[in-house]
């Protein structure tokens, strides 16, 4: 039986694994993968690791030399890994998709919170407090709303928006050719929008594509809404627009510096990150803590597709979610030779 060192546990991730994982011997560890906690999977055949552990290049290089042939990644995203040190030592394999609707509907549920003060009068009336001063919003219909990447969760989030009779404007280099949406180009949707909300991944090209340039593009009194990268927002140039008026508010379900705070409890602990700090001390501000695909749809999703990649690896079968610095996406590059042949990167 092969031997799984599983990172950065969390209560609802033990049930689905348990679940669907009997086929292997795993072991469950509460420490975020690094260079530093690598050693702890010498032994093991394959790691699953979270998107807020750092897989660097040196923690890269510990797993292989302690036998791990394989990285599992309970996520989508993949930012957090050198697979370019990994390549030819380690497999990378993700879950590409495990619920969008979660995704999409959470960054439904922070745009209405921000906006109709949800969280306001709920604290409120908990204190029969029931006076409606300050708890003043907008109708979504006939707002226009720019979204930023149009995958699976940002097609999904656009389906909300319509059922909401809001005008869709869409942004993406890749326009999808059966999807009934008005595309334009960054400038025009940041422009127009009332409400920005950003569904692409991180990449060169979109880190800190909302800064203090493309915030200056913006109306006055816009929204802003996140649940897809931190570092896709300068979160120094947000908070200055926020306190500045020039943004009317954001939703925000991650922050480029999570992987410090985020699935940990640091409520009797004074934060030293004064932007985060700040953010959540505005009073126009949402934020979660990445807990956008927190569904049970989701995680069920995301256990299965994961024991299947390992399952895939270990029988020597082409990896249908495999990643290398070659395919960049997962998607078959040009010069991935190997993969065309064989299914695998190397």
């Amino acid at each position: 039986m092969k031997k799984i060192a599983f990172f950065d546990t969390k209560p609802y991730d033990l049930s689905f694994f348990e679940k669907f994982g009997k086929g292997y011997k795993i072991k469950y560890f509460d420490n975020k993968l690094n260079a530093d906690t690598a050693a702890l999977a010498k032994g093991y055949d394959g790691v699953i690791a979270f998107v807020n552990d750092d897989i660097s290049a040196a923690a890269v290089d510990k797993l292989y030399e302690g036998g791990v042939r394989v990285i599992a990644l309970r996520s989508a995203g993949y930012n957090n890994v050198d697979f370019r040190a990994a390549y030819e030592k380690i497999s990378v394999v993700r879950v590409p998709a495990y619920s969008p609707y979660a995704v999409a509907e959470h960054a439904a549920a922070l745009l209405l919170t921000l906006n109709r003060k949800i969280h306001k009068a709920y604290n409120r009336t908990r204190d029969f407090d029931f006076r409606l001063s300050g708890l003043v919003g907008f109708d979504l219909r006939g707002k226009t709303i720019g979204v930023i990447g149009t995958g699976k969760i940002g097609r999904c989030f656009v389906d909300i928006c319509k059922g909401f009779s809001m005008k869709v404007l869409a942004y993406d280099p890749y326009p999808a050719k059966d999807m009934d949406v008005e595309y334009t180009d960054l400038d025009t949707l940041l422009s127009e929008s009332h409400i920005i909300s950003l569904h692409c991944p991180l990449t060169e090209s979109t880190r800190h594509m909302i800064n203090a340039d493309t915030i200056k593009t913006m109306r006055t009194g816009a929204l802003v809404i996140n649940t897809s990268r931190g570092q896709l927002i300068d979160s120094e140039q947000l908070l200055a627009a926020l306190k500045s008026g020039k943004l009317g508010g954001a939703g925000l379900d991650v922050y480029e510096e999570e992987s410090e705070f985020f699935f940990e409890d640091f409520s009797q602990t004074i934060v030293k990150d004064d932007i985060l700090s700040l953010l959540v001390s505005l009073p126009n501000v949402i934020l979660t803590s990445h807990q956008g695909f927190l569904t049970g749809e989701a995680l069920e999703n995301i256990a299965k597709t994961t024991i299947e990649n390992l399952n895939e690896f270990f029988s020597d079968k082409k990896l249908t979610n495999e990643i290398c610095y070659q395919c960049k996406t997962g998607d078959i590059g040009p010069n991935c030779e190997k993969r065309k042949a064989t299914g695998r990167c190397f």
